[in-house]
């Protein structure tokens, strides 16, 4: 078997069989199969797509290129979710504990944020001493006995998917479902959960901008998951504007803390609920979706998602002291107020734009090497709808300096859009997909 028949097939529209799929990828993460032919491979994807039976073969194989992770002694009841990436979100640290609560066990490996959106392990290290680096006996040990536990993607996960999209970021092949589909449920699939709930962001601060395209991208990845034997589910949302009011990372854990305790965040909240009663439902813990959301609510009513947050931060070396006391979390040393330069509506905030300003405060990377400011960020104020008099506070902005904090405010003031009519709302959650 020759990568350049296999090249050339694809580029003409032929379908490839698993055998010669496991033979490009094995190849590839041997190191036996150069980036030149691997980048002329999926730019033919690119263009000629790829059949569901094809994705599925590309996605067992990057899956099976390391180590599969074994949950089975943690029960039936495992679970893991998956965001497509958005501004503001802070969901797995709400949804994770409310699960957990519940009696579910979510083993969930996170990454880092890069570029505009956040990732749910540096939030996490806004904990004093918490840490995600863990041997696998202590991740199943975490896991087991409280419930949920978060830890870093190991380097042995899916490292087909690592040198791919790697390949893919330089050679301008990001943009193709079915390799989008592969690079996220490889590892998801590779993770070892029963039930697997996706959150699909659409919208102006997501991967994928319209709701068709995201709907395509949810259906693709439920297939997949259920011809591997997963309890599957995608909720599309919206990313037009950021989820909740808080961006950046020890902002949004402030913020999802302000949810376990019974503040109505009124998208984010409701948000972790869709997707935990899709978890709870899917992985037999509820009869139904109206019952898993009554067990949640009560998770929150009775303190009991919070408690599981402070053991989870405990059981991974972080101060839960914190959970109950914010205070004592990162805090910028200046804070400005943003104000409405008119009286109006708003009508549009660019969400990956003020994602971009936080990134630009220090609070995310522009490579992976950065080190970013866990305290800086956008606490917004008003959101798309507000009726505003100028002058009435627009958002907040916390900043290590004040030059920084002058910076920020200009690049902010351009994310929004105001008019003299109410904008028309689409629905926070576009549908779900199972």
């Amino acid at each position: 078997m020759l990568m350049v028949d296999l090249i050339e097939k694809k580029k003409t529209g032929g379908e490839l069989t698993k055998e010669e799929i496991d033979f490009l990828i094995g190849g590839y993460t041997a190191g036996e199969i150069p980036d030149y032919q691997m980048s002329a491979f999926l730019m033919a994807v690119l263009f000629r797509g790829m059949t569901p039976g094809e994705t599925t073969a590309l996605t067992m194989a990057m899956a099976h290129s390391g180590d599969m992770v074994d949950l089975s002694s943690l029960g039936e009841h495992t679970a893991d979710k998956h965001s497509t990436g958005g501004v503001g979100d802070k969901t797995s640290l709400v949804l994770c504990p409310m699960v957990a609560a519940c009696g579910g066990t979510m083993a969930k490996m996170s990454g880092r944020g890069l570029g505009h959106t956040g990732g749910t392990i540096d939030k996490l290290e806004s904990f004093p001493g918490f840490s995600t680096d863990m041997s696998p006996e202590r991740f199943l040990e975490i896991a087991r006995t409280v419930g949920f536990v978060i830890a870093g993607q190991s380097a042995d996960l899916a490292p087909a998917d690592k040198k791919l999209y790697a390949l893919r970021d330089v050679t301008a092949t990001v943009n193709s479902i079915p390799l989008i589909v592969s690079s996220i449920m490889s590892k998801k699939l590779a993770s070892g959960a029963r039930t697997i709930v996706l959150d699909v962001k659409t919208g102006s601060g997501a991967f994928m901008k319209t709701e068709d395209d995201a709907r395509a991208l949810a259906r693709a990845m439920v297939d997949v998951g259920r011809q591997a034997g997963r309890n599957m589910a995608a909720v599309v949302t919206d990313m037009d504007q950021p989820l909740g009011f808080a961006v950046g990372n020890a902002l949004e854990v402030r913020e999802a803390i302000a949810v376990l305790q019974g503040v109505d965040v009124p998208d984010l909240r409701e948000l972790c609920l869709v997707l935990g009663s899709q978890i709870l439902t899917r992985s037999g813990l509820a009869p139904n979706e109206d019952a898993a959301r009554e067990a949640l609510l009560r998770s929150i009513e009775s303190g009991a998602a919070l408690r599981k947050l402070a053991e989870m931060v405990k059981a991974q070396g972080g101060d839960p002291s914190a959970v109950f006391d914010p205070t004592l979390l990162p805090a910028a040393a200046v804070r400005r107020t943003v104000r409405a330069p008119r009286d109006g509506y708003i009508t549009s905030m660019a969400a990956r734009d003020i994602g971009l300003v936080s990134m630009h405060l220090g609070g995310g990377r522009a490579t992976k090497e950065d080190k970013i400011d866990l305290s800086v960020g956008v606490l917004l104020a008003a959101k798309v709808g507000a009726y505003l008099r100028k002058g009435d506070p627009l958002a907040e902005i916390h900043a290590a300096d004040e030059a920084a904090a002058e910076r920020a405010e200009e690049e902010l003031l351009a994310c929004y859009t105001f008019g003299d009519a109410a904008p028309q709302l689409p629905p926070f959650i576009r549908g779900i997909v199972c």
